[in-house]
């Protein structure tokens, strides 16, 4: 069975507002580059529905989801709306489509929960909003979706579901919502001393979770340790029937908001590692704030996921779409490494494996 990509049009014109680390086109870079490369077969990609408040209330208050609907349709917040629910505020700013953007996310991925009933692979780029709370807003996330794709594959029937995450953040809105749960097993790979400032070495969110935290300059030859040392052993003895992975590109070197050294090769060698794990895997996005990395790795993971090559140079439909990218805010925008244009395989970044890495590891293998 070919995998599913589920995209949809809203991603091309939304944005969270000039200043904000959002402001950049990331999914519909994806959708361009796919089709560029001629990696968009028919019937693959599927246009994602927007979730209704009853499916959003499998997780968050009916309270809140008004209040994100009503913010959407007033543009404005009142002061106790941004008091009890953080919207309207510099991380979670009120902009057009800040109810149907995340809501087309939450949907997404719960269509790809119902696309793996039987098995299967999807990659839902627009998915991977992993701060939300219950009752609001976290860290430029205004809806979990993560959390209702885990449910929705609960619904099926599931009794083993693994999450995975290796965005530079710790993902705390879904270990606040399913740490404890008996049924999964929650991974967490993020830079230590980083917003959200939690997912501490040995903090298992009440249950099942294991967090990694990582130190700055956290290299390719180390995520591959981290994972054949603790990722994969981890999920061999759970057995899980489903995977899920948040695939955020901003542990990439070339990320403005964390400090690790990972090239897209390492996002990649972990997606391949998955495949094989579980008879279902739903790859999300997550965080990435630099267009080029962004659009470039979620393609990669997009290629990976079908067994296609990208070592060759790219053609020049795809280039177009690269080139086409602007990124003001930034030096690096202003004058890109032609690599970001000509190719979606970043160098290798290998390094020495440091021995607080194996120390964690060591330590999260005896619990």
């Amino acid at each position: 069975m070919k995998p599913f990509f589920i995209g949809s049009e809203i991603y091309r014109g939304s944005s969270y507002g000039d200043w904000h680390p959002l402001h950049i086109p990331r999914v519909s870079t994806v959708m361009d580059l796919t089709r560029a490369l001629g990696w968009m077969h028919e019937g693959q990609y599927l246009t994602s529905p927007r979730a209704k408040p009853a499916a959003l209330a499998r997780f968050h208050t009916p309270r809140y989801v008004d209040a994100l609907q009503q913010a959407e349709a007033r543009q404005v917040v009142d002061e106790t709306t941004r008091d009890r629910h953080a919207l309207g505020t510099t991380a979670n700013p009120v902009f057009p489509e800040m109810f149907r953007r995340p809501a087309t996310g939450a949907g997404g991925v719960m269509l790809a929960a119902e696309l793996v009933r039987e098995g299967g692979v999807v990659h839902v780029p627009g998915g991977g909003t992993h701060h939300a709370m219950a009752d609001r807003a976290g860290g430029f996330c205004y809806l979990n979706d993560p959390v209702l794709c885990l449910l929705a594959l609960r619904a099926l029937g599931l009794t083993r579901i693994a999450y995975v995450d290796i965005d530079a953040h710790h993902p705390d809105g879904v270990e606040a919502a399913l740490g404890a749960a008996e049924d999964m097993l929650l991974i967490s790979v993020h830079e230590e001393r980083r917003w959200p400032f939690t997912g501490g070495i040995g903090e298992d969110g009440g249950g099942r979770a294991v967090n990694l935290p990582v130190p700055r300059a956290f290299n390719d030859s180390e995520m591959a340790y981290v994972r054949e040392r603790l990722i994969l052993p981890l999920l061999e003895r759970f057995d899980p029937q489903a995977v899920v992975l948040q695939c955020g590109a901003d542990a990439l070197e070339e990320d403005p908001l964390s400090r690790l050294a990972l090239s897209n090769n390492a996002h990649v060698g972990v997606v391949r590692a998955l495949m094989a794990l579980a008879p279902r895997l739903i790859v999300l996005g997550g965080g990435g704030y630099n267009p080029w990395s962004v659009g470039r790795l979620w393609t990669r993971v997009w290629g990976a996921l079908n067994g296609w090559s990208c070592s060759d140079a790219l053609p020049e439909s795809a280039q177009g779409v690269l080139r086409g990218l602007t990124w003001k805010r930034r030096a690096a925008g202003r004058n890109p490494p032609a690599h970001w244009w000509t190719t979606l395989e970043d160098p290798a970044r290998a390094g020495p494996v440091r021995p607080e890495i194996r120390d964690r590891v060591g330590l999260l293998r005896s619990f």
